[in-house]
């Protein structure tokens, strides 16, 4: 079973908390897949994307490079699934091979929790709120610079959050 050491996309090494990397046998051929449990951000960057540039470092020393396409998993953890068409399946001999009739199939999700992955790389979102104020509270709040008013609303909220 090849086991992955380290992961590059388009050149930059990315943060893999579990992974999965076998050849999937169908009727049509042979493909190599990658799975990887991952950041929330590193999901957000790259999944709009349909091709990446891949070097896979496996724990024995070998490295797989290859373009493969990008495939995301919604519900559960940030996942990418990454795969490509394999032209001599000779070269992945050393992988574990699965087919559609496999009664084992990896699951990179257990023993992991999304608030590991959090304390790893927090995302950040934006909100838009529709409050109703007086009219001076409002000016003030007009004057401010939005990374300000991120750090009030990030403290005010972490000490409601821990009452």
């Amino acid at each position: 079973m090849a086991v992955v050491k380290s992961v590059k996309i388009d050149g930059e090494k990315i943060h893999v908390f579990k992974s999965a990397i076998y050849i999937f046998e169908s009727s049509s051929g042979f493909t190599l897949e990658l799975d990887l449990i991952v950041t929330e951000v590193t999901v957000k960057k790259y999944s709009k994307e349909q091709t990446l540039i891949m070097a896979i470092e496996l724990e024995d020393g070998r490295v797989i490079e290859s373009i493969m396409h990008v495939k995301t998993l919604s519900g559960g953890l940030p996942q990418l699934n990454l795969f490509c068409d394999v032209d001599d399946i000779d070269e992945y001999d050393h992988m574990d091979r699965i087919n559609e009739n496999s009664t084992w199939f990896p699951n990179i999700e257990e023993g992991i929790t999304i608030e590991e992955i959090r304390k790893v790389e927090m995302p950040n979102e934006n909100i838009s709120l529709k409050l109703n104020l007086p009219i001076d509270q409002v000016e003030w709040l007009k004057k401010q610079k939005k990374k300000d008013l991120n750090q009030l609303f990030t403290e005010m909220i972490h000490k409601q959050w821990k009452k």
